[in-house]
């Protein structure tokens, strides 16, 4: 059985390394760090772990306890992210991720960035004004992709 890539990655100990590990690079960061004025919040790096463990294949907290989609959405309208600070983001999280010791094989890692590369391309579009967004959606549930995991016989 293919597990989730929430499971591949370590689960919620694993997810939650990476969020501390991006947004200790962010708030260190003269591109991203306005987008976080005054710092990080340990709320807020819980709440962004929960989205992560769900997106993953995690259990749903994020949906069940914070609002899912909607709330997630409601963060991002009206920053004004650029595409320098959306590609900066991504660059960053792939450095986290690194920092975070999460499997380095390149079929997760090749899942891993296509979530970021969909995610902050969404949060780009979705953070611009007069952007036509989609208001209620699931939130997405990432998975192997075209390339599920090497495991030898």
């Amino acid at each position: 059985m293919t597990p989730t890539l929430y499971d591949w990655a370590g689960g919620g100990d694993a997810f939650r390394r990476l969020i501390d590990a991006f947004y200790d690079r962010v708030e260190n960061d003269d591109l991203l760090s306005p987008l976080f004025p005054g710092g990080v919040t340990e709320e807020h790096r819980a709440h962004v772990t929960l989205w992560w463990i769900e997106v993953f294949g995690g259990p749903a907290e994020y949906t069940a306890t914070l609002g899912g989609y909607e709330r997630m959405l409601a963060h991002h309208r009206q920053l004004g992210i650029t595409a320098d600070q959306r590609r900066r983001f991504a660059e960053t999280m792939s450095r986290a991720a690194d920092d975070a010791g999460l499997p380095d094989d390149p079929e997760f890692r090749a899942a891993f960035v296509g979530y970021v590369e969909w995610g902050t391309r969404l949060a780009l579009h979705n953070s611009q004004t007069g952007s036509e967004v989609v208001e209620h959606a699931p939130v997405p549930r990432w998975g192997w992709g075209v390339a599920p995991p090497y495991q030898p016989s």
